[in-house]
């Protein structure tokens, strides 16, 4: 009888922490690139710890975009440059491994076009504005708008054509 009476207090307890517990935010893809045309820090951090827990074969390729918009916020200069390689390695690896990806061509070229001249990280707008053309039908509804949208100011991308 003991025994019973402690396995229900356990489960009870149990069950109890495990409604304690916070829900594991999910990965929302607007919210990533709300994050990343922003100047906000903390909301950059956020989406990089949010994607630290989460469990996405394009993982690799968001924390290494918002890795390098980080690396444009932060004072410290070797600050900078190590979080723009450790992202740019990201970013790239991705690519390498799914070369295929229109979402992972418009973040590089996102990144190419806005990051300083002195980093020497533009080799691949030409190629990747045609990719991105190529394939925008393709793509889903919340990148397409905001492919669309960066078109706008990009230089390299042309709204015409989205």
């Amino acid at each position: 009888m003991k025994l019973k009476t402690v396995f229900v207090l356990f489960c009870i307890l149990f069950s109890g922490a495990l409604q304690a517990q916070p829900a594991q935010q999910k990965f929302d893809k607007s919210a990533f690139y709300k994050a990343l045309a922003s100047d906000d820090i903390d909301q950059i951090t956020a989406q990089i710890d949010l994607l630290e827990k989460h469990a996405s074969p394009e993982k690799t390729a968001y924390e290494g975009a918002l890795l390098m918009r980080k690396a444009g916020l932060v004072k410290n200069v070797s600050n900078k440059l190590s979080l723009f390689k450790s992202g740019r390695l990201k970013l790239e690896k991705a690519i390498s491994e799914d070369t295929t990806n229109t979402e992972f061509r418009f973040l590089r070229l996102l990144i190419q076009e806005n990051a300083p001249a002195i980093l020497h990280y533009r080799s691949d707008l030409k190629t990747d504005s045609q990719h991105i053309k190529a394939s925008f039908k393709s793509l889903p509804t919340v990148v397409q708008r905001v492919i669309s949208a960066y078109s706008k100011k990009s230089k390299v991308l042309h709204s015409a054509d989205y």
